[in-house]
């Protein structure tokens, strides 16, 4: 039943501005309502909290409500602890560099440095006589951590006999102190119980010795405070760092909060209360009253290192720059985006993306108008299909990732793709069909070298056997038909096929000799093999002769004639029409197709039966080299310099049966690459990227052949990229993990617990703390998180 009501023009003018009036109310109220941050490290005194978020101390009250920044310095300040007389807050800053302890006035104001330990101080507290108490490695001969009593009136420090102390807190009259030995041992995990597991011990003053108290547990008890009789401390004794207490001979434990979900970090007690952090909130804990309850905080602030940047110097994260097929363009993949670049004249292209994906290993496809690279737009990484002048939609091209691919290589043709992955598998892919096809497992390490025969029919790799020495293998995708290259007793790497489909050549290192003349003498020298490396090439078919190989009586000797037939008599053609020639015009300016877009077209036959006794030396004395390329004319490859801080130069050799010499054709390179049509180089020098052709003479001149990036900038949004970042961890620990059943651990459910945390993250050093506590859950050390972007 429909039902029509009926206003007059004074109630509708009244009901609109009710409307309005509540809209506008809503807005200021979600304008009023200030984000929540990231809250790391407090400290408590009286009504007064002190912690850390955006790498800034801010002061709030314990009830909560917006906090006040006490510090802007772009470096982290941390670690604070409030004097007991509640006027001077103490912490560790990078002011000048290295971390070293700080102090100002709670209320603001200059700091005042007390430490030039240059060995990481880390403020711990004060003591009742208004020292501040500071963790160093400063006076200890290993790694271990001692505690220092330093005067910030007059600058005098007491180093406490401790040879192992991180942390601690005195008594109320200032005689004994209650610490925790050995330093966090640095991995990231969770449920320790190792042999530098962090424990409580009480050394009072005159002890000769220190006293542990919870030797009876073998895990993590740390963080002590004391209070009324008391100490109360952090431990993992449920599985949880949660809050517990106990008399000062280490009995009569109990346990005072029963999380379950984060781990209770960076207690500080003062009059009764305890302030902690716990994810990424802090909470306030009541001894009396055996109450716990969420501090509820807002940052008045920009977030600046939240907002939008600018990448001003793109090359300094660059993870890939290849050629396009005729060497007009360049595509380069730097910090997760695409970007086109004229090797001439044009316009840079960016490529679109959806908020939040990262793009690795974009390279042309053959065809010349699309680019081809991994995402995670789906959640694992797939090869996308994008246009190359940035105009539409990307297509996605593989389905059912679960583990990580790498850069894949399209076949000249434009109909194969090959790429690996994490498990060490080769791959080709069907782009018509859409199918994929498992080439080979490798057992040792990944594989190397791939690269596709002129025709596309053949896949040659290198794989490692199990007696870890690289062989070249092939394989064609129509059939799955194999053969195998080299021997399994030498290194073989970096196959390139010759323009003809006729040989396939390679480097390996066959020429061992050391430098070391003799094994003996005051040092005994190991003996040191360089310039290992030899050219060398193979005949695919059987009766070929080396393009390199001297004239001689076999070079000039007549070849059988072969029987021919009679050509048939052509019919009689008449003139062409008009129309036909408008016709064939018309055709000749279509577009080429991509096998047209080389010279031509070679079918290459191999004959597998013997190709190991095909094997012959290019005429090249050995050397340092890799990343060998073929053209018609030349053979080109790098060479190392032997030495310290040598360089890479780029050789050129022409092939030639008369007196053959290789020659610098560009020195102290980065790297190059080799078009599809093999008419244009690509050459990294430096910074730089330079356009060349592969028929220059050597030495080639690389004036006004610069790819000019000089104008080439682009935005990134942080939040996007931490939530990339974040899954990524993930993603790589799910593949990498020695375990692959990760201790039983869910961890999709892991991901599923920290991400919302990701939300809050306002600065790098948050982010990572996130990504930490994620991989603690599998209770593994040597699980480091450290580095990243970080505020300048």
């Amino acid at each position: 039943m429909l039902c029509r009501v009926l206003m007059n023009p004074l109630a509708k003018h009244t009901m609109r501005r009710l409307l309005l009036l509540l809209c506008w109310t809503c807005a200021l109220s979600l304008r009023a309502e200030s984000p929540r941050g990231y809250y790391r490290f407090p400290a408590l005194h009286g009504e007064t909290i002190v912690f850390t978020a955006e790498g800034d101390l801010w002061s709030v009250p314990v009830s909560g409500g917006s906090a006040h920044r006490l510090t802007s310095h772009p470096g982290e300040e941390s670690r604070a602890a409030i004097s007991p007389d509640g006027q001077t807050v103490a912490f560790t800053a990078e002011y000048e560099g290295p971390r070293e302890v700080y102090s100002m006035p709670i209320t603001g104001g200059l700091p005042t440095r007390h430490t030039f330990d240059g060995a990481g101080a880390t403020v711990v507290g004060w003591t009742p006589d208004k020292r501040i108490l500071y963790a160093t490695r400063a006076h200890s001969t290993l790694p271990n951590e001692q505690l220092v009593r330093l005067d910030p009136m007059t600058g005098l420090q007491a180093l406490l006999p401790l040879a192992q102390a991180s942390d601690g807190a005195y008594d109320d009259a200032g005689q004994t102190l209650f610490f925790t030995r050995l330093p966090f041992q640095g991995s990231s995990t969770k449920r320790y119980q190792g042999g530098t597991v962090q424990n409580l011990w009480r050394f009072a003053t005159g002890d000769t010795e220190a006293v542990p108290l919870t030797a009876d547990f073998k895990g993590t008890s740390k963080n002590a405070m004391w209070w009324n009789g008391r100490v109360y401390f952090l431990s993992d004794r449920d599985g949880v760092m949660n809050l517990w207490s106990m008399t000062p001979d280490g009995t009569d434990l109990k346990q005072l909060t029963q999380h379950k979900d984060y781990e209770v970090k960076s207690a500080s007690l003062q009059a009764g209360r305890i302030v902690y952090q716990q994810g990424a909130d802090l909470r306030l804990y009541d001894i009396a009253a055996k109450a716990d309850k969420l501090i509820p905080i807002t940052l008045v602030t920009d977030f600046d290192q939240t907002r939008e940047k600018w990448v001003s110097k793109p090359l300094d994260y660059l993870t890939a720059a290849h050629l396009s097929p005729n060497g007009d363009r360049v595509v380069l993949t730097a910090r997760g985006q695409v970007f086109v670049a004229p090797a001439e004249q044009g316009r840079l292209v960016e490529m679109p993306r959806k908020a939040g994906v990262r793009y690795r290993h974009a390279a042309f496809l053959p065809d010349g108008r699309s680019l081809f690279a991994l995402s995670d737009e789906t959640g694992e990484l797939e090869f996308w299909k994008l246009p190359a002048n940035g105009v539409g939609n990307p297509e996605v091209l593989t389905s059912g990732g679960s583990i990580f691919r790498f850069g894949g290589l399209a076949s000249p043709d434009g109909k194969w793709l090959a790429w690996q992955d994490k498990n060490q598998q080769l791959w080709v892919f069907n782009l018509g069909q859409k199918s994929p096809k498992l080439v080979a497992t490798s057992t040792m390490r990944q594989f190397g070298d791939i690269v596709w025969s002129p025709d596309s029919q053949w896949l040659a790799y290198v794989q490692t056997a199990t007696n870890t020495y690289k062989q070249i293998h092939l394989y064609r995708p129509a059939d799955a038909q194999r053969g195998t290259v080299t021997s399994d007793r030498v290194d073989s790497f970096s196959p390139a096929w010759s323009p003809d489909g006729k040989w396939l050549y390679f480097l390996s290192d066959r020429h061992l000799r050391s430098l070391v003349s003799s094994p003996w003498g005051p040092r005994q020298p190991e003996p040191f093999f360089t310039e290992t490396t030899k050219i060398y090439h193979v005949a695919l078919t059987p009766g070929l002769r080396s393009p390199f190989r001297p004239k001689d009586e076999l070079a000039d000797a007549p070849k059988p004639e072969a029987k021919t037939k009679k050509p048939a008599k052509k019919p009689a053609t008449k003139a062409p029409r008009a129309a036909d020639a408008k016709e064939a015009a018309v055709k000749s300016s279509k577009p080429a197709s991509p096998e047209t877009n080389q010279t031509a077209v070679v079918k290459v036959t191999i004959e597998l039966a013997g190709l190991p006794g095909r094997i012959e030396e290019v005429p090249v004395p050995p050397g340092n080299y890799e990343d060998l390329a073929v053209t018609a004319k030349h053979v080109f490859w790098t060479a190392q310099d032997t030495g310290f801080d040598t360089k890479r130069h780029l050789q050129q050799l022409e092939i030639t049966n008369t007196e053959p010499k290789a020659k610098a054709l560009v020195e102290d390179i980065r790297s190059y690459e080799l078009s599809l049509d093999r008419k244009k180089f690509l050459i990294r020098k430096g910074d730089a990227f330079y356009v060349i052709p592969s028929d220059s003479a050597a030495p080639a001149k690389l004036d006004e052949k610069q790819v000019k990036l000089g104008g080439w900038t682009f935005a990134l949004q942080p939040r996007e990229e931490w939530r990339q970042i974040f899954t990524e961890s993930w993603r790589m620990i799910r593949d990498y993990f020695y375990d692959r059943n990760l201790h039983h651990v869910d961890w999709p459910a892991m991901r599923a617990k920290y991400l919302p945390l990701v939300d809050r993250v306002s600065d790098r050093a948050e982010l990572n703390e996130v990504i930490a506590e994620m991989v603690a859950e599998l209770s593994t050390l040597h699980m480091f998180v450290r580095y990243g972007d970080q505020r300048a």
